[in-house]
């Protein structure tokens, strides 16, 4: 199956986690390529990263956040045309390969994209199903805590970028509150 490389690394602040990778992205080769997805304009409009940091989108961005703390996954890694083809065996195989992988990169913060994918999460990997509040997150995955933001995607389109922008400022301060990217 043809699909988007993980970007992880032990010793990172914040892992993206978005709900499963996009066909245009899978074909582009890096995460978010959908001119549509919101996601790096809300990435640079919220100064989530530093001025150095802000590329523009493609491989070498997503190297180079790597390496400025910033990693990137997927609860489920089977690319589709929207979120609705996933099924019940695609999380159940993805989220215990997600958990394992968070569990080995103890990033700092788990950063899901949208409730769906972190329901997905919570339903496959550990088991339960509790109410999911945008923001911080009451569970923690091993050392990481998790935070929730809505999902940049275009089929997301109820949250203007206004809005994605001020939860992504929120997740920088709860990253700055925490301690992470303090290393």
């Amino acid at each position: 199956m043809e699909t988007l490389p993980d970007y992880l690394r032990s010793g990172l602040d914040v892992v993206s986690i978005g709900l499963n990778p996009s066909l245009p992205s899978v074909r582009a080769g890096y995460y978010f390529a959908n001119p549509r997805n919101r996601f790096w304009r809300a990435l640079h409009g919220s100064r989530l990263v530093t001025a150095e940091e802000v590329l523009e989108p493609g491989i070498a961005a997503m190297e180079a956040l790597l390496q400025h703390g910033f990693g990137f996954t997927d609860v489920v890694k089977r690319p589709t045309a929207g979120g609705h083809e996933l099924r019940a065996a695609d999380f159940r195989a993805g989220a215990q390969q997600l958990q394992r992988k968070l569990l080995d990169s103890a990033p700092r913060i788990a950063w899901f994209h949208g409730k769906q994918a972190y329901a997905g999460y919570l339903r496959y990997g550990e088991g339960i199903t509790p109410d999911i509040e945008w923001g911080e997150q009451p569970l923690r995955l091993g050392d990481s805590r998790v935070f929730v933001t809505p999902n940049p995607s275009p089929a997301n389109a109820v949250f203007s970028l206004a809005e994605l922008i001020a939860w992504y400022v929120r997740l920088g301060e709860f990253r700055d509150r925490t301690g992470a990217g303090a290393g």
